[in-house]
C-alpha cells in the first residue's frame, strides 16, 4: 500500500474534521459516534483512526481547525491596503458564520468548562483570534485613519475585545437559531 505524502495527510485531515464539524453541528458531541463521521467525510474507519487516535483527540483537532480557519480569514483582513474598520469587520465576521459551525462551536465552549484540554483550546484560540482583530484594527488605525503605529495600538485593544465579544454574542445566538436542515427535511 502506497504511504500517503504530507500534503494528502492534510487533506485527509481536512476531509475529516470538516465531516466533524458537520456531525457534531447537527447531532452533538456526546450523540456523534466515529460511524457517523466515517459515512459523512466517505472514509473508512481505519482511515480516521489513522489520523486520530479516539473521538476525543477528533474533539480537539476539529476545535483547533475551526479556529485557525477564522484567525486566517481575520489575517489577510489586516495584510490588505484597505482594512475593514471595527464595524465592517464585525459584520464580516458576523456575515461568515455557519450555523452547523456555531452549534458545534457553543458544543466546544461547554466542554471547556469541565475538560481542562478543550478548555486551554478554547482559551488559547479565543486569545488568538483576538489578537488577529486587535491587528486588523490595528492597520485599520494606521492605513486608513493615519494613526501612529504606537497610539494605534494602544487604542485597537478595547477596541478588539468589544468586537470579540459582539462576535461570540452572534455566533451564539446563529447556534440557537432551529436548523432549517434538520426541520425541513
Amino acid at each position: 500500500m502506497p504511504r500517503l505524502t504530507e500534503a494528502r495527510k492534510e487533506l485527509r485531515r481536512a476531509q475529516i474534521t470538516e465531516a466533524a464539524v458537520r456531525c457534531f453541528g447537527r447531532r452533538g458531541l456526546e450523540r456523534t459516534s466515529i460511524a457517523d463521521i466515517t459515512a459523512e467525510s466517505g472514509l473508512s474507519t481505519g482511515s480516521i483512526y489513522a489520523h486520530y487516535r479516539n473521538k476525543a483527540e477528533l474533539i480537539q483537532a476539529t476545535a483547533r481547525a475551526t479556529l485557525v480557519e477564522r484567525a486566517e480569514t481575520l489575517g489577510r483582513y489586516a495584510d490588505g491596503d484597505h482594512p475593514p474598520g471595527p464595524d465592517e469587520l464585525l459584520a464580516r465576521m458576523t456575515a461568515a458564520i455557519d450555523p452547523v459551525a456555531a452549534r458545534f462551536g457553543v458544543q466546544i465552549w461547554g466542554e471547556a468548562t469541565t475538560d481542562p484540554v478543550i478548555g486551554g483550546i478554547v482559551v488559547d484560540m479565543i486569545d488568538g483570534v483576538r489578537a488577529v482583530v486587535r491587528d486588523c484594527v490595528t492597520a485599520w488605525l494606521v492605513k486608513v485613519e493615519g494613526r501612529d503605529p504606537a497610539e494605534a495600538g494602544e487604542r485597537a485593544a478595547p477596541i478588539a475585545h468589544r468586537v470579540m465579544a459582539l462576535y461570540l454574542a452572534e455566533l451564539l445566538q446563529a447556534a440557537l437559531r432551529p436548523n432549517t436542515e434538520e426541520t425541513t427535511s
